[in-house]
């Protein structure tokens, strides 16, 4: 495939200790054409950090003006530039800006590549004593809490190790949400400032873990999360498959199929999940004002 002259570096930051910076970073900041930055600020105190001085423009590439600025820097690249991006920290595109311009960038048939850095979501799931052979980024979850609820529905029975960003002053109300939805007992592992002077890994149940998040935690957090178990027959408790079917009917499905669904995960008969249900659901009945029916 024939590229055009132009270049679009993606080139990945520190996302703490600036001496993790890759080797090529500050040859390709020096060199670049542009250099495109979620924070001029930020730039600027890492390549003073890095002993770098960009010859190149900078312009600023973030959320709010990512969308108008994109084809601005496409023509560039069309015209032969090559053009470095970088986020406040880590690989841009990743829960980061950087989407919007690769994908402009591969339609005009411009070369695109990368220099490797830091990772927040691999060095946390190194660090959280988790599975890691099988694992799926999440990134943020909706502000809203019912939002928020929703989507953690809809990976309830992912049997992946699950990693997630978060800003601190969410991540109690988030912890409480997955201890409700996933359950209190589903193993995590909050990642707090890696690599930083106060790094912290805090291990737990979730239950556990919102419970110490409901005092304030600060700094910048990547929460890991345990796949759902893979029960084999008659491992599940009438509690556990009612909670399974209740957060399947929360997503979005009929009773019916929710439990023939729950029944196939847990390798049990329809019947028996629909009696679990219908056992809570009479539990959760309150009893008649005048007492009778009481034994």
């Amino acid at each position: 495939m024939a590229y055009v002259n132009g270049t679009l570096v993606l080139a990945g930051t520190p996302i703490g200790d600036v001496a993790d910076a890759p080797p090529r970073l500050a040859a390709e900041l020096e060199s670049a054409d542009i250099v495109a930055a979620e924070d001029t600020r930020r730039l600027r105190r890492l390549t003073q950090a890095l002993g770098v001085h960009t010859q190149g423009r900078v312009v600023s590439y973030f959320e709010g003006n990512e969308s108008a600025r994109t084809p601005e820097l496409v023509e560039a690249l069309a015209g032969g530039a090559r053009v470095v991006l970088v986020t406040d920290a880590g690989m841009p595109s990743v829960s980061d800006p950087g989407y919007r311009l690769v994908a402009a960038a591969v339609e005009k048939n411009i070369k695109v590549t990368a220099v490797p850095g830091p990772s927040a979501v691999l060095t946390a799931l190194a660090l959280s004593g988790l599975p890691v052979d099988r694992f799926c980024f999440e990134g943020f979850l909706p502000r809203k809490a019912g939002e928020r609820l929703g989507r953690l529905r809809e990976v309830a029975q992912e049997r992946r190790t699950l990693v997630y960003f978060e800003a601190p002053h969410r991540l109690d109300d988030t912890l409480a949400a997955m201890a409700e939805v996933f359950g209190a007992e589903r193993r995590a592992a909050v990642c707090r400032e890696l690599t930083k002077t106060y790094e912290e890994v805090k291990r737990g149940g979730l239950g556990e873990l919102a419970a110490w998040a409901a005092d304030g935690v600060r700094g910048e957090i990547t929460v890991v999360v345990e796949g759902a178990p893979e029960a084999g027959p008659g491992e599940l408790d009438a509690a556990e498959l009612v909670r399974r079917v209740r957060v399947r009917e929360e997503a979005g499905e009929r009773r019916k199929e929710a439990i023939a669904a729950v029944a196939a995960e847990a390798g049990l008969p329809k019947r028996e999940v629909f009696d679990a249900v219908v056992a809570a659901k009479n539990a959760d009945r309150p009893a008649p004002a005048d007492g009778k029916g009481l034994s």
